[in-house]
């Protein structure tokens, strides 16, 4: 996990195309300029961040049930719970499910787990684009290969 970059995926676990599910995971680095102020001597993974998190493996999910023909973009947060502490070294695991396609939205549902317990849990609306350019595509198959995408998932 690279924060100061939103880079908020290590690896892909699992990608169900048919079942539309992903698991994710991400450790939370030991150090960083956002546990500078977020809270000296009790540094904190910031909620805001498990949000993007979710958000991030949704993204992913989204990218291969859509077979990378289209982007999906974060339009709405609904209930979005924070019901325990991340902490710098932790290994989250990060599930998401698609609950709705259509007319060029989704809504997933996700949640992140350390150790198994729940730690945060949302509804994420997302709109769904034509990639702005190639070269945004190249930079997705890029990091789609450095997180461990399987490719295999969204060939036709």
């Amino acid at each position: 996990m690279q924060l100061e970059y939103f880079h908020m995926i290590d690896r892909v676990v699992d990608l169900n195309v048919d079942a539309k599910t992903i698991v994710v995971e991400a450790q939370v680095p030991m150090e960083s300029t956002i546990f500078e102020g977020h809270f000296p001597g009790y540094p904190l993974m910031p909620g805001v961040l498990l949000i993007e998190s979710m958000a991030q493996a949704s993204g992913w999910l989204q990218l291969g049930v859509l077979k990378f023909e289209r982007m999906p973009i974060l339009a709405a947060v609904k209930e979005a719970k924070v019901r325990g502490s991340v902490f710098p070294g932790d290994l989250m695991s990060i599930e998401a499910s698609l609950a709705h396609q259509g007319s060029g939205y989704a809504v997933t549902e996700a949640k992140i787990k350390v150790g198994g317990k729940l730690r945060a849990n949302s509804t994420l609306t997302f709109t769904q684009i034509p990639f702005p350019h190639a070269d945004m595509r190249a930079h997705m198959d890029a990091v789609a290969k450095r997180v461990g995408f399987p490719q295999q998932a969204v060939l036709p």
